[in-house]
């Protein structure tokens, strides 16, 4: 497997987390269960046979991309190819940074996998064409950079620095954070700060923070060595092992018990078939 990653320099830095480039990736198994992992991303497939969608419990075919497309927020996992002899360029958005990217409400995104040139039309296609003339990989994380900035000349929604401010307040503190506090600190009433919130991320603030605990409870499960159950419930942020167990079952199907017995090495990847 070939693979590497690429983080943009500013001005786009400020909207993009990484580039992520791979080919040649031969796994054992060909299907996995994708969880949430709240983030917005754009794909863009440089091999010429389909990628699936699969029925999360028969495990058929259900819907079929090529070439590009885009996965917005989930709440639900999904089953999709393993990446088995695919070359892909992966677009990570920064969190809350997709509406000013991809101009609608990302409330239309949320829990979708879209063809990517229903959203960004012409574009999407020039730039899957030039990575494709590209001889090395450095080469296609330029072109990749080199396009992005010209789009965002002319086609960028303003920022928005209070949802900048209430996301990172989550992110350093999603164990501890509930939506009340959020609320007294922001100094927006509940239902306007929702509204913010499916607009720039197209998921509510109290369902974003439960993806934020249920992803620090993957990362706790991937970092201790005998875990004990209860304890790491408690240090994720819910009141019991039982709460955590049937949010971990919500957002993955499985009891953490058995996500540790079948994950590998993706952490957000669990293979099923």
């Amino acid at each position: 497997m070939v693979s590497d990653i690429y983080f943009p320099s500013p001005p786009l830095a400020h909207f993009f987390n990484s580039f992520y480039y791979y080919k040649g990736f031969v796994p054992e198994h060909n299907i996995d269960r994708f969880v949430p992992d709240g983030n917005t991303e754009i794909i863009i497939d440089l091999t010429d046979f389909p990628k699936f969608i699969y029925d999360n419990d028969t495990l058929e075919e259900k819907q079929g991309f090529r070439k590009y497309w885009a996965s917005g927020v989930r709440r639900q996992f999904i089953s999709i190819d393993s990446g088995r002899d695919s070359e892909m360029m992966i677009l990570n958005l920064k969190k809350g940074k997709a509406f000013s990217f991809f101009q609608m409400p990302m409330a239309e995104m949320s829990d979708q996998v879209v063809e990517g040139d229903l959203i960004f039309g012409d574009f999407i296609v020039r730039l899957r064409d030039a990575i494709g003339t590209a001889k090395t990989i450095s080469e296609k994380f330029e072109i990749t950079e080199a396009f992005l900035c010209e789009k965002m000349k002319t086609h960028l929604r303003e920022n928005n620095p209070f949802m900048d401010f209430t996301i990172q307040k989550m992110l350093d503190n999603p164990t501890q954070l509930t939506l009340q506090s959020l609320v007294s600190q922001v100094g927006y009433s509940q239902k306007h700060l929702i509204h913010l919130f499916k607009k720039h991320l197209g998921v509510s603030p109290k369902t974003y923070l439960r993806i934020l605990r249920f992803q620090k409870a993957i990362q706790e499960i991937g970092q201790r060595g005998d875990i004990e159950w209860t304890h790491l419930a408690i240090d994720c942020g819910y009141y019991d092992q039982a709460h955590f167990i049937n949010d971990f079952k919500n957002f993955s199907g499985f009891t953490p018990e058995e996500y540790l017995r079948r994950q590998k090495s993706f952490p957000n990847y669990i293979p099923v078939g």
